[in-house]
């Protein structure tokens, strides 16, 4: 008797550079908006998505998608020039966090009323780099009652990033500024209601913007894979807003 062995083609895999502790964007449970948006691909695609877990922090692009471990990256600002990078599938803000019950209304970085309140922030850390709110209050002077909060967070938490939001609600400071998805994910979940407005201007002088277009990041020589990316994303702009909406992201018009 004669057996035939007939091999099975491996399933393909949309190889995804993602962190595993950092909602609302992804986790480990799969849990985060970019796990909901690549898998929606991936379905689409007949594939299934293989993660390459790794934390956001300064070196990861090097150590995962060109170190060839991954193929794409979601949720990069589309202008990162170590990427090759899709079409913009949203844009988003930093907002202004208060407590509603608070009534705080500014008018800009130039209000008067910001000296006299605790301000929050979030910080990057790395190599002197900061987020754009926080350097348009140190070019005023306003530091003295600025509080930082690292973009990272505490590793150790399940959720890093809602401290600065947590901050706001229990009263440890009067004002935040707190990129979008950030914002609106952690503040619709806060245990105190939250006015939650986009920074205006969102054009803070020449070189200072407050909204970002977002895309996902593949290797530049990846013309084929980015390609195919430009064109999923084109033609599911719909779902991808529901999906962002359903967690909270504002949206913004510049």
């Amino acid at each position: 008797m004669i057996l035939w062995l007939v091999a099975t083609p491996a399933a393909a895999e949309l190889r995804v550079c993602a962190d595993p502790n950092n909602l609302p964007f992804s986790n480990q449970a799969r849990e985060g908006f970019e796990n909901r948006i690549v898998e929606h691909i991936a379905a689409d695609w007949g594939e299934t998505v293989h993660y390459v877990w790794w934390a956001q922090r300064r070196g990861n692009v090097r150590n995962t998608l060109n170190a060839r471990l991954c193929d794409v990256i979601p949720g990069v600002a589309s202008t990162l020039e170590m990427l090759a990078t899709t079409r913009p599938y949203y844009r988003t803000s930093y907002m202004v966090v208060t407590r509603a019950d608070r009534k705080i209304e500014i008018e800009g970085f130039d209000d008067p009323l910001l000296r006299s309140l605790s301000l929050g922030v979030q910080m990057i850390g790395d190599d002197g780099a900061n987020t754009p709110p926080a350097m348009a209050l140190a070019k005023r002077g306003l530091t003295n009652n600025v509080h930082g909060y690292m973009v990272y967070g505490d590793y150790g938490e399940a959720a890093p990033q809602s401290a600065i939001v947590d901050a706001v609600s229990r009263g440890e400071v009067d004002l935040a500024y707190v990129w979008g998805p950030v914002a609106g994910y952690f503040g619709a979940r806060a245990s105190t209601a939250l006015s939650i407005r986009p920074v205006t201007p969102w054009l803070d002088g020449p070189t200072l913007p407050m909204a970002f277009d977002v895309s996902m990041g593949v290797r530049k020589d990846d013309y084929a894979l980015r390609r195919r990316l430009d064109n999923w994303l084109t033609a599911h702009q719909a779902e991808i807003t529901n999906i962002l909406t359903a967690y909270g992201v504002p949206l913004p018009s510049p």
